[in-house]
């Protein structure tokens, strides 16, 4: 095959999509004429596993073990048979190649069923919205989950589908226990992967293996990669990038770690691996790397050419799906969170709007770290090519923004360019919940295809907020959460607990909010979250500043992001962590939303009494009357998103008198409306609605609309504008922007 680079991602990440780190590299890439080929092993590992023939093998491996195994363990292995005899169907059935299988799992005879089904008996209240496809895609999980605690207890305990060896990964200020794990004779699991990496590298021929690692859970695969890579094709350059060198590898000075990678890369790719190349060919010098560690006389060396610019977001050209194994990959509902089966249910082109965060202000987040820091959008037009050429590519329209938080102005322009162009797609991603995102705004990005939003809402108290510098409050995102849930958007929000100061009162004081939230109905999906502390947040910089200071100084050596700290004026945290787990998995169902906040807690094995909220019960409702006024300045877009009106001029009459009206019939999609104004106000509107209806590129602003009508010759704007007839047809399709 012949290529210059080989991009990779080691397992595992997600099963049901490639993470979309190297469909970047390999986009910009193509833009440079580079020949690049790219592999999730991730899958290509869990194919592997989970078909007959491997799950023949696995079960003969494990009989040749000696040892007592636990009794889940004892029952999987006795109905071997049943689970390699089922394995097949199962899997094309969570591939989708599959449906009709739904109706044999959901009768619950079909799949063999160990521990992990015991939890089903509590939470069976929990499916009873849930269609059969659903319900089968969470017991085929759980299915899978029982064989994946075999491998784990029985044959690799590092094992996990999205979590492989996370523990050797995370915070690991040394290097020594990784190093000592890699010094080990290879596992199963590690058998498996070099195996399939053998056959690429043979087919590929690569130059290069850059190695994305965006998680700890895929560094401890991404260094045995390396390390086979080292031993059997010492010619080849071994490059490693990704989410986890960003954040953690940044104070890296141990030598060992290239024993196994060549050079580590930190944050945007593109020139750096652009750079590594050049270096590798002999055309750039070793000063010319950019953000990249290596060695050079026996120590790790940083090269930062500063002469070298990033590109812009204009410039990396359109991800590359290609050469991923597309239809293989595997939809999963682990958990019954409505957000959460979305990450994991479906295959989902990843794209972004901007580089960075347009916020950057959140002191528990890595605001000073590049990736972040630098705020830079893609224009709206741009964004629908890379959309369009990604659908051609991968026959799939739909997209997750992975974006830290999507900015309002270029969602709006995003919507409206899909509209336009008549792109038929379905889109989520992160925001703000701040005020900008209006009622209209969130009945345009519905129609346009957004389904759900994630968002942070972290303490739910306006004083945590505020410290958090988060520039929200819980009334405004009560607002916000209405408005998309109105404009039939699934919410989710991302709780925090645990931030430096904060008490046990207000702690409480947050789950009531959420309580409210729920039950009000303008939240349907969420999760907490305990505060960990970052070595480049604001609060990581300088923690006395927020009232906590570090546990102790570590020498690091390896890898440098949590940091483990001590909060004197706080509460204990970690008590509550159940508490607040349990009730929010029954605020989701719509279950015990009027019981008292206490019985979530165990008082006793808690140590203390748990305080009694102090919020309004009716905080949430009273913030939702009080509705920002829907003034609107002239600078405001009109948009229509309808069809055209059918006209027709009817004779009124009343007391021997009689005047026209024009009457202005309106099609939607779900009803008929129709409307009565003066005739030459309907025939001037039926002219407008053509103006500035959103398949044309131009739009028109409040101001222009207005100045329009008068030139029409027509009198009080703002009586004609503001009236009832007008106004109800916000619902159809009439939005102010």
């Amino acid at each position: 095959m012949g290529a210059t680079v080989f991009l990779i991602t080691p397992p595992f990440t997600q099963l049901n999509t490639p993470y979309p780190a190297t469909a970047y590299l390999k986009g910009f890439l193509n833009t440079k004429n580079i020949s690049a080929y790219q592999a999730d092993l991730g899958i290509e590992v869990t194919l592997a596993l989970f078909n007959k023939q491997g799950l023949q093998k696995l079960f003969a491996h494990i009989a040749q073990k000696q040892g007592i195994f636990s009794e889940n363990a004892t029952r999987i292995i006795a109905l071997a048979d049943d689970y390699i005899n089922t394995i097949d169907a199962t899997i094309l059935f969570l591939q989708g190649k599959n449906p009709t299988l739904a109706h044999l799992i959901c009768k619950r005879d079909f799949l063999p069923e160990a521990a992990r089904f015991t939890q089903l008996d509590d939470l069976n209240w929990a499916f009873g919205s849930m269609g059969l496809q659903d319900r089968a895609k969470h017991l085929a999980t759980m299915y899978l989950e029982d064989l994946s605690d075999l491998i784990m207890e029985c044959v690799d305990a590092h094992f996990g589908f999205s979590r492989y060896a996370e523990r050797l990964g995370r915070s690991a200020n040394s290097f020594d226990e990784l190093y000592e794990a890699l010094q080990q004779p290879y596992t199963y699991v590690d058998e498996l992967l070099i195996a399939i990496l053998q056959q690429r590298i043979v087919e590929i021929d690569p130059a290069i293996v850059a190695i994305s690692v965006p998680f700890p859970g895929n560094l401890y695969t991404s260094l045995r990669c390396g390390q086979w890579l080292k031993k059997n094709y010492p010619a080849i350059k071994v490059v490693m990038g990704g989410g986890f060198a960003n954040t953690e590898l940044r104070s890296l000075t141990d030598v060992r770690v290239f024993e196994f990678y060549d050079f580590i890369t930190l944050d945007d790719g593109e020139a750096p691996i652009e750079n590594i190349i050049g270096y590798t060919a002999g055309t750039k010098t070793v000063d010319e790397l950019k953000r990249t560690f290596t060695l050079v006389d026996g120590g790790v060396t940083y090269f930062n050419n500063k002469a070298c610019t990033d590109y812009k977001q204009g410039e990396v050209g359109t991800p590359d799906y290609s050469d991923f194994l597309l239809d293989s990959y595997i939809s999963a509902i682990e958990v019954v969170n409505p957000m959460h089966s979305l990450w994991s249910d479906g295959r989902w082109n990843k794209l972004t709007m901007a580089h960075g965060c347009y916020w950057g202000k959140c002191t528990f987040c890595d605001i000073s770290l590049d990736y972040i820091k630098l705020y830079e959008p893609i224009a709206a037009q741009l964004l629908c090519d890379r959309m369009e050429e990604i659908i051609r590519q991968t026959n799939q329209n739909g997209f997750h923004f992975v974006d830290e938080a999507a900015p309002p102005a270029l969602m709006r322009a995003l919507a409206l360019e899909i509209l336009r162009r008549k792109l038929t797609v379905t889109w989520w991603t992160n925001v703000r919940f701040e005020k900008s995102f209006t009622k209209d705004l969130c009945l345009l990005l519905k129609a346009s295809g957004c389904i759900a939003v994630s968002g942070g809402l972290e303490v739910a108290s306006d004083r945590l907020l505020q410290l958090i510098q988060k520039g929200i409050t819980v009334s405004q995102v009560a607002r916000v959460n209405r408005n998309f849930t109105e404009a039939g958007i699934m919410v989710h929000a991302y709780l925090m607990y645990g931030f430096p100061t904060q008490t046990a009162q207000e702690t409480i004081d947050s789950l009531e909010m959420i309580r409210q939230l729920f039950k009000a109905g303008i939240l349907q999906s969420a999760f907490w979250h305990q505060f960990a502390m970052t070595a480049h947040s604001p609060v990581g910089l300088d923690p006395e500043k927020f009232g906590v200071k570090k546990a102790k100084e570590t020498v690091i050596t390896f890898a440098d992001n949590d940091v483990e700290h001590i909060d004197e004026t706080g509460t204990e945290h970690d008590k509550f962590s159940y508490g607040l787990k349990k009730s929010l998995l029954n605020y989701m169902h719509g279950l015990c939303l009027d019981d008292p906040l206490h019985k979530w807690f165990d008082t006793a094995e808690m140590g203390f009494k748990v305080p009694k909220t102090t919020v309004d019960p009716n905080y949430i409702i009273n913030a939702l009357k009080e509705d920002e006024l829907n003034t609107y300045k002239p600078t405001a877009k009109i948009v229509w998103l309808g069809k055209k009106p059918s006209l027709e001029i009817v004779t009124k009459s009343k007391k021997g008198s009689s005047w026209e009206l024009a009457s202005l019939t309106f099609q939607s999609k779900k009803e008929t409306v129709n409307i009565k104004v003066d005739k030459e106000q309907g025939e001037w509107f039926a002219g407008m609605i053509e103006k500035i209806s959103v398949d044309h590129f131009k739009t028109y602003t409040l101001q222009e609309v207005k100045d329009n009508y008068e030139a029409a010759g027509l009198e009080d704007f703002e009586l004609f504008w503001d009236n009832k007839p007008i106004s109800t047809m916000n619902k159809i399709g009439l939005l102010r922007l």
